[in-house]
């Protein structure tokens, strides 16, 4: 199973965290060239955390080396190292079978999506999607500088192929999490900065072009060490807290669109 569903319907919210996998199937990573480290690294470790308080979860539970879940069904499996930064990412190609369960997986992915989405729409009209990545800024090694904070900001809010009536919504929910006291300081929040979203909030945004509005927030790891996968606690759930201050004003705001 590439993710795991949980809608109970009662808000009008979905939290996402697509890239949190870490699973792999036994015949993928008998086949792997790049560590396990490597890959715990480019992933999103922990994400799940983010949609602890939420009524309507995805959570991704297959590692992104084996399925990428926002990319588009012809780039979702890393084939060469252009697929994957520059890592090699398979010893050898994968057969056919291995490729066409794969693709498969993928297809129910994003039709069990489909579905629950169809039935937030079918009873609220207007529904919101947080796509919640994390990203690294210590990339340079564990003991040099962190990545300049100026390119870097602490949340980056993405809004890929959003319709302009969203805009405001996304300003509100800016200076929510900006204004948000992170131990007696504001949140560095900017919009479309390195990552503006993927694929799953493209494909949101053209499936349900009328009544959904998806925010791809990717929040950089300064609540945990990259290197070796401790989380720090207290900042990571700051950070929880901020996003779901945010619940309130998006379930007000999708009340004026009915």
């Amino acid at each position: 199973m590439l993710a795991e569903f949980n809608f109970k319907y009662t808000s009008p919210i979905v939290c996402t965290a697509i890239h949190n996998g870490h699973d792999v199937s036994e015949e993928v990573n008998k086949n792997f060239a790049v560590s396990e480290s490597i890959r715990l690294m480019e992933e999103d470790p922990y994400t799940d955390r983010f949609t602890d308080f939420a009524s309507n979860t995805i959570i991704g539970r297959t590692s992104r080396f084996e399925v990428d879940l926002n990319r588009s069904i012809e780039k979702c499996i890393y084939l060469k190292p252009e697929d994957a930064w520059g890592l090699r990412t398979r010893k050898d190609k994968p057969s056919d079978n291995v490729i066409s369960k794969s693709l498969e997986e993928y297809k129910i992915f994003y039709s069990t999506s489909k579905n629950h989405f169809t039935q937030l729409e079918k009873k609220y009209g207007r529904f919101f999607v947080y796509d919640i990545h994390s990203y690294n800024h210590h990339r340079k090694g564990s003991t040099a500088e962190f990545d300049d904070p100026k390119l870097n900001p602490e949340i980056i809010i993405g809004t890929n192929n959003m319709p302009e009536k969203w805009l405001s919504l996304v300003d509100k929910i800016q200076k929510k999490l900006i204004m948000f006291d992170y131990f007696g300081r504001q949140l560095d929040a900017r919009v479309n900065v390195n990552f503006p979203g993927g694929h799953f909030s493209r494909w949101i945004h053209n499936n349900f072009p009328d009544s959904a509005c998806c925010i791809a927030i990717e929040f950089k790891k300064i609540w945990m060490d990259e290197w070796t996968g401790e989380i720090y606690e207290e900042k990571l759930n700051k950070l929880i807290s901020a996003l779901n201050s945010t619940f309130p004003l998006i379930e007000a705001e999708l009340e004026k669109y009915k």
